[in-house]
């Protein structure tokens, strides 16, 4: 009697002590969670290779007298021929700004050959490495440089480009979240059909975001990790959109002990019993996918992989933690109207899924082809894809700056509108002036600020930015100045180009290892391993071909961003495998309780296929947001990422690898000893709780 008593005063102890540990982190966090948007930065240098030439261009720069130098292009514009007027107005509004900053140079204007356009490239170290105060700067020579009766006036150049995209990021914070969780909440309601049940998963979601964004500021104080607005932006996506299947896959299980268990307490014991290995696997694999972007030389992209673990493993933590405790609390009641009563029997209805099973446990062969063609065929329109995206085209909406740059694009189409960067040892100035002024695509070069050893030398190219000839020019300086660095933002983009292929080679190969050991480790097999890595990879070759069908002919992208293949390789890879592992998992729970290896299949297909639907479901939603934000490289991101999911939930997971299972029978556990177990005579199939 005693023992009972103690047994029932732990069942009410522990929930009540579980949620209130999270009040109290929560509580202890709270005043760090709000500082992540402090840190957050989205200067080029965040973004640009560790290594690269433009990488060591900007901190150089950073150290010489003033510190970095935001350069800006006033640009002065009319179709028909600037006026007298016109001139004198652009001369007058030069002037103010002159007076009201300390320029690095006196302003001169560049008249183009049409007559039409005259820019004036403007260059302050006011504000330093300070984004706001850069921000005020280019604000303040906007608000000075307005048009008159019809003159059309824009401000550009690399620090009025970095403002404008500094704007877009600090606005994704707010709106992204709010749609996620809008989002998540109205797929919730469907999935439950209950006017309760889903604000506990999407409150607990709620809950995690925020521990995670203070984790994740202490990343960045303790460690130095880079934070930046895309980074920030992915975590928020990630804490939603895993926590969610988590909390699925957790609530159908205990849904299903609810039936068998009398007290919720015992009945969330047993669910996580059974789910529970799965859910540390799947977000195991998760965080070591994420995890091998360490290995990336890119800022960003070696960034995004600490705070995207961050937010998955802090999702878990709260989803195995907390959302339990609040379940428990809360009882049977928080699933009504449809109440799992302890003893019923659900309804049993024929499903979808086990209509899909019933098809791919008759041909599996012929499952299994016609899916690897239809995902090659798809693949193929990878090959329409269209080339590294300019920075003019990475805004959906074109702001200021990107006005400027195509004004600039038309009037001076003989010659470059933006700096190449060079530094430079101080002892080498005139030397390297001279070489550069003598190579081919270089119209003039000019010395500008000394100090710590390096001089800066601004370089104008005879081709436009970012074309093939200007990038011929780079890298013939590249080539012929031994001990300088070459830099700007045209360099920036050749360097992101040229890094992301080199941290495709090596991050891939990194990330296919990982995965496939942690599901040596939990499947005890490598059929089935190779099995669902192979899958994931060829969901990754599809859904980006179906990224290169619409993205020019339907969105009217003009390019893409360098960094896509390899983030929707690693999140497709990682999270793919999730839903594999929930499959898995389940199908060898069935081998090992004596079912015979076609039955174990369409069981598991049929017991887990609503959830992995579900949770396919919720993750490619909170994904799709990406594709309402007004930069392009989230969009496109966003956008391969949800269709790869929605691909891998409903033909890959529920067809092929089913199918894949059926035809190899044992040998799916090899060299396990599941597939050396005799195999029992053929049974009738075990039929599943309705989720």
């Amino acid at each position: 009697m005693g023992a009972a008593k103690m047994s029932a005063r732990r069942r009410r102890a522990v929930p009540w002590l579980v949620l209130g540990l999270w009040i109290v982190v929560l509580a202890a966090v709270s005043p760090f969670a709000s500082k992540l948007a402090d840190v957050q930065r989205d200067r080029a240098v965040d973004y640009l290779p560790a290594s690269a030439d433009s990488t060591q261009v900007a901190k150089i720069q950073d150290r010489l007298p003033g510190g970095e130098a935001t350069q800006m292009v006033v640009v002065y514009h009319r179709d028909g021929g600037l006026t007298a007027a016109d001139k004198a107005t652009a001369a007058g509004q030069i002037g103010r700004i002159a007076d009201a900053h300390t320029l690095t140079a006196e302003p001169r204007g560049i008249p183009s050959k049409d007559g039409t356009t005259v820019m004036y490239p403007v260059a302050s170290t006011e504000p330093g490495t300070d984004e706001k105060a850069r921000d005020r700067l280019v604000n303040e020579v906007r608000d000075i440089a307005k048009g008159e009766d019809g003159l059309g006036v824009e401000v550009g150049g690399e620090g009025a480009l970095a403002t404008d995209a500094g704007e877009v990021y600090d606005s994704l914070g707010g709106p992204l979240l709010y749609t996620t969780a809008a989002v998540v909440a109205i797929l919730l309601i469907v999935i439950y059909r209950s006017p309760l049940l889903w604000l506990v998963p999407l409150g607990v979601a709620g809950m995690s975001e925020f521990l995670a964004r203070a984790v994740a500021y202490g990343l960045n104080q303790g460690f130095g990790t880079s934070v930046t607005g895309q980074s920030s932006g992915i975590m928020t996506i990630l804490v939603f959109g895993a926590g969610t299947d988590y909390a699925l896959l957790l609530v159908s299980r205990y849904r299903e002990e609810l039936r068998r268990t009398e007290r919720p307490y015992d009945a969330m014991a047993a669910a996580l019993k059974g789910c529970g290995p799965a859910v540390l696997a799947s977000s195991g694999t998760v965080a070591a996918g994420l995890l091998c972007l360490l290995a990336a030389d890119l800022n960003s992209s070696r960034g995004m992989g600490p705070l995207g673990t961050v937010g998955v493993l802090v999702a878990l933590a709260a989803m195995m933690t907390l959302l339990p405790a609040v379940l428990v609390l809360l009882g049977r009641r928080v699933f009504w109207p449809l109440v799992p009563r302890y003893g019923s029997t659900p309804k049993v209805r024929r499903s979808l899924f086990a209509a899909m099973g019933s098809s791919a446990g008759r041909r599996p062969l012929t499952v299994l082809a016609g899916g690897a063609v239809l995902l090659g065929v798809l693949a193929l329109g990878v090959l329409n894809l269209p080339g590294s995206i300019k920075q003019e085209d990475s805004f959906t909406t074109k702001p200021d700056a990107v006005a400027a740059m195509g004004t600039l694009a038309r009037a001076y189409p003989e010659r470059g509108t933006q700096p190449i960067g060079v530094i430079t040892p101080a002892d080498r100035a005139d030397t390297t002036l001279a070489a550069i002024r003598g190579t081919q695509g270089v119209d003039s070069a000019q010395k500008g600020r000394t100090g710590d050893g390096w001089t800066e030398i601004s370089v104008t190219a005879r081709n436009a930015p970012q074309s093939a000839g200007e990038t011929a020019t780079i890298k013939a300086l590249r080539d012929r100045l031994d001990g300088s660095y070459v830099g700007g933002p045209s360099a920036e983009q050749l360097d992101l180009k040229d890094t992301n292929a080199r941290d495709r080679r090596i991050v891939v190969p990194i990330v296919l290892v990982s995965v496939l050991l942690i599901l040596i480790a939990l499947l005890r097999s490598l059929v089935a391993p190779l099995i669902l890595v192979a899958a994931v990879v060829a969901v990754w070759g599809a859904a980006l071909g179906i990224g290169g069908l619409v993205f020019g002919p339907v969105f009217g992208f003009e390019g893409t961003d360098p960094g896509l293949g390899l983030l929707s390789f690693v999140f497709l890879v990682a999270l793919g495998v999730d839903y594999g592992i929930f499959l898995m998992h389940r199908m060898r729970e069935e081998s090992l309780a004596g079912a015979e290896p076609v039955t174990a299949a369409l069981t598991a297909l049929r017991t887990t296929g609503g959830v992995i639907a579900s949770a396919g479901l919720v993750l490619a939603a909170t994904f799709a947001v990406l594709t309402n934000m007004p930069l392009v490289q989230l969009v496109e991101l966003g956008f391969v990422i949800a269709v790869g999911v929605l691909l891998d939930t409903f033909l890959v997971r529920t067809y092929l690898v089913t199918s894949a299972a059926v035809a190899l029978r044992r040998k799916v556990w090899w060299p396990g000893p599941l597939s050396r177990a005799p195999e029992p005579p053929v049974q009738a199939e075990r039929q599943p709780e309705r989720v």
